[in-house]
C-alpha cells in the first residue's frame, strides 16, 4: 500500500465526510446517549379503551392530555399513541402497571389561584364546562373557555381589583407554568362572566404556539372529552431485551469472522477484509448517532432493522469487489486503460447498489407508512424495523458504500 494511494484516498470528499460523520456520531452518542425502547429497558405497557369510537381531532386531544398529565407527574420515557379510533397505547419505562393505572385513573384536579400560591382557589376543573381551541396572533395567544355560573361568580369575587396579577395554575397540586399568565384587567371588575380566557405572549410565534397548546391541554385535563378505562396492563421485562442484545452482539462478531474468512478465501486479498468490516461498523455507528440526535428509541425491532441494513451493505460491497476484480481479470495490461476500466466497473457496481437499495426501500415504505399511520403495538414494531432499515440503507448507499468503492478504485487498480 503506497503512501500516495493513502494520500489520494483521504483527500477524497466522500472519505472526509465519512470521517466527520463518524466523529459527530461518537460525540452525539457519548453526550446525548441512546434511548432504549421498552423491550430493552423494561417497564409497563398499558392499553386504554375509549367509551366510544372518536374522530382524529378528539383522539389527538385524548393522547395529548394523557401525555401532558403523565409528564407533569415527572414520569420519564413515556410514549402515548393512538391505535385506531378507540384504543390508546401507553409505554412507560421503569414504571409498574399499578403506578400507571393510578396516574391515568386520576381525574386530573385543576386549580387556579390569583396573586400568589397561598391565595384561595379561584377556579377548579369542576367549574370549567368547555374549552375552545386556542387562537394565535403573531406572538400573542389566547385560550377561551367557559365556566359554570357558580364558578364564574366565585372567580369574579376573588379576581376583583387584581388586574395584572399572576394566575397560578395547578394540576393535581403541581404548578403547570413557571411563568404564569397575568389576569386581564377586564376580568377584575367584580362582575361574573361565564366566558373567560387565558392570554399570553411569547418572543416567537413558535413559542406562542407551544404555550397556547400547553394551557389548552391543561384546561382540558380536568375533563377528558370521553371516558376511558384500562383494558390491558402488563410488565415488560428487560431480561429478554438484554438476552437479545447480547445474542445480537455475539452473532454480529461471529458474522464478521465468517464474512472475513469467506472474503479471504474468495479473493485471496487480505487488504479487502479490513475495509469491509470498517464499513459495516461505520454504518452502525452513524445510524446510532442519528438515532441519538432525533431521540429515536432503539428497541428489538430497530436492532433487527439495523442487522438487515448491515447485511445488505456487505452484499453491496461484494458486488463492488466482484465487478472490479472481474473486469481486471480480463488481462488489460495498459495502465491507463486498466484505470479507466476500474472506474467504469465501480460506476456499474454503484448503479447495481443504488437499484438494489431503491427496491429495498420501496418494500419497506408500506410497513413504515402503516405503522406510523395506525401506531398500534404490533404494527408500530414493524414501523420501527422499516424505519431503521431504510435509514441504514440510505446511510450506506450515500455515505459508506461510495467510500468503499473509492477504496477499491484506488487500491485495486
Amino acid at each position: 500500500m503506497k503512501k500516495r494511494h493513502l494520500k489520494e484516498f483521504f483527500k477524497d470528499k466522500r472519505v472526509i465526510l465519512l470521517i466527520i460523520l463518524i466523529l459527530a456520531s461518537a460525540i452525539s452518542i457519548s453526550t446525548l446517549g441512546i434511548q432504549q425502547g421498552l423491550d430493552l429497558k423494561g417497564g409497563s405497557l398499558i392499553q386504554l379503551q375509549l367509551e366510544k369510537p372518536v374522530d382524529k381531532e378528539t383522539m389527538d386531544v385524548v393522547t395529548t392530555v394523557l401525555d401532558k398529565r403523565l409528564n407533569l407527574y415527572g414520569v420519564q420515557d413515556v410514549k402515548v399513541r393512538s391505535s385506531g379510533d378507540q384504543l390508546v397505547i401507553i409505554e412507560m419505562a421503569g414504571v409498574s402497571p399499578e403506578e400507571v393505572e393510578k396516574l391515568i385513573g386520576s381525574p386530573g384536579k385543576f386549580e387556579a389561584k390569583i396573586g400568589n400560591e397561598s391565595a384561595p382557589v379561584a377556579l377548579t376543573g369542576a367549574d370549567i364546562t368547555s374549552v375552545d381551541m386556542y387562537e394565535i396572533t403573531d406572538t400573542q395567544w389566547m385560550v377561551p373557555f367557559k365556566v359554570s355560573t357558580s364558578g364564574a361568580q366565585k372567580f369574579a369575587d376573588l379576581a376583583e381589583g387584581k388586574g395584572g396579577e399572576k394566575v397560578y395554575m395547578y394540576l393535581d397540586g403541581k404548578l403547570i407554568d413557571e411563568n404564569p399568565p397575568e389576569l386581564a384587567p377586564e376580568l377584575a371588575n367584580g362582575k361574573a362572566a361565564t366566558e373567560l380566557s387565558v392570554t399570553g405572549g411569547a418572543s416567537t410565534p413558535e413559542e406562542a404556539q407551544t404555550q397556547a397548546q400547553n394551557v389548552y391541554t391543561v384546561l382540558k385535563t380536568g375533563s377528558l372529552p370521553v371516558q376511558i378505562k384500562v383494558v390491558g396492563a402488563s410488565t415488560v421485562s428487560a431480561e429478554l431485551g438484554e438476552q437479545f442484545l447480547n445474542g445480537a452482539i455475539i452473532a454480529g462478531l461471529l458474522a464478521m469472522l465468517v464474512i472475513s474468512s469467506i472474503i479471504f478465501i474468495r479473493y485471496r486479498k487480505p487488504l479487502l477484509v479490513i475495509p469491509i468490516i470498517i464499513t459495516s461498523i461505520s454504518e452502525v455507528l452513524i445510524v446510532m448517532g442519528i438515532a441519538s440526535i432525533i431521540h429515536w428509541n432503539i428497541d428489538l425491532s430497530a436492532i433487527a432493522g439495523l442487522i438487515a441494513a448491515v447485511g445488505t451493505g456487505v452484499d453491496d460491497q461484494i458486488i463492488i469487489t466482484d465487478e472490479v476484480l472481474g473486469r481486471q481479470s480480463k488481462g488489460e495490461t495498459n495502465k491507463k486503460r486498466r484505470r479507466t476500466r476500474t472506474r467504469m466497473s465501480v460506476k456499474n457496481a454503484l448503479f447495481i447498489v443504488f437499484a438494489s437499495a431503491g427496491t429495498l426501500i420501496a418494500a419497506m415504505l408500506p410497513l413504515a407508512y402503516v405503522g406510523f399511520a395506525r401506531g398500534s403495538s404490533g404494527i408500530g414494531t414493524l414501523a420501527g424495523f422499516a424505519f431503521t432499515t431504510i435509514l441504514g440503507v440510505l446511510v450506506g448507499v450515500f455515505i459508506t458504500r461510495p467510500v468503499y468503492a473509492k477504496f477499491v478504485e484506488i487500491f485495486l487498480k
